[in-house]
C-alpha cells in the first residue's frame, strides 16, 4: 500500500517544485491550490519567503493567513499534489474559495490521490481548531466536487460566479470530526508519520 506526507516546502524541494508545476503548463491544466508557486517559477527562494508571510499573515479583507504544503508519495518521493489551507476566513473567501484549494498533477489523477490529500488537510484543520471547512469546486470540474463529497462534503448552494471565475460553482461544507471519524479506516493506513 503506497504512503503519503503532507510536507511543507523547502529549498531542497526547488527542482521537484518546479518539475511539478511545469507539468499543468504542459498539460494546460488550471493550476489550483499551490500558493502561487506559478507566479514564482523564477524566484522559488522568493516563493518560500512569500510562503512564510502567509503563514503570519494577519487576515484582511483581501487575504488571510494560510499555509501551502506538498503531497509526498513516500515510495518514490514524488510531489503528487499540493494544497494550500487557509484557517481564518474572510468574508470574500467565505463567499469564493473556502478554507482549502488543491490539486494534483496531471500525470497522477484519477488514482484517489486528492482524497488523502484532502484527509490530511483535514487532519491540519482539526489541530488548529476548525470545526466545519468551506470549499468550492466549478462543476465543470466533477474531479474535484466529488473528492469533496466523497469526504462527507455537502452542498450548501450552486451558482454562477461572474466576479472571480465567470463559470458555475459549487460551495460545500465539511463537519471536520466527522469526515476524518467516519474516512479513518480507509486513510488512515496510507499516511506516513512526519
Amino acid at each position: 500500500m503506497e504512503k503519503f506526507r503532507l510536507e511543507y516546502p523547502t529549498l531542497s524541494r526547488r527542482a521537484d517544485a518546479l518539475e511539478y508545476i511545469g507539468e499543468f503548463h504542459e498539460y494546460g491544466s488550471d493550476i489550483n491550490g499551490s500558493g502561487g508557486l506559478d507566479r514564482f517559477t523564477g524566484d522559488y527562494e522568493g516563493w518560500l519567503l512569500k510562503l512564510e508571510a502567509d503563514r503570519s499573515r494577519l487576515p484582511d479583507e483581501e487575504r488571510s493567513p494560510s499555509e501551502t504544503y506538498f503531497l509526498v508519495r513516500l515510495g518514490d518521493n514524488r510531489i503528487v499534489g499540493m494544497i494550500n489551507i487557509r484557517y481564518v476566513l474572510n468574508e470574500r473567501l467565505k463567499k469564493y474559495g473556502g478554507n482549502i484549494g488543491y490539486s494534483i498533477r496531471p500525470t497522477e489523477r484519477r488514482k484517489g490521490y486528492n482524497k488523502i490529500n484532502l484527509y490530511l488537510a483535514l487532519k491540519l484543520c482539526k489541530l488548529h481548531g476548525l470545526k466545519s471547512v468551506l470549499l468550492d469546486a466549478d462543476t465543470g470540474n466533477p474531479a474535484s466536487w466529488r473528492t469533496i463529497e466523497a469526504l462527507g462534503g455537502v452542498m450548501l448552494r450552486e451558482y454562477f460566479d461572474s466576479e472571480i471565475d465567470h463559470c458555475m460553482v459549487r460551495d460545500y461544507e465539511i463537519d471536520v470530526d466527522s469526515s476524518l471519524a467516519r474516512f479513518s479506516d480507509i486513510y488512515e493506513p496510507m499516511i506516513a508519520e512526519t
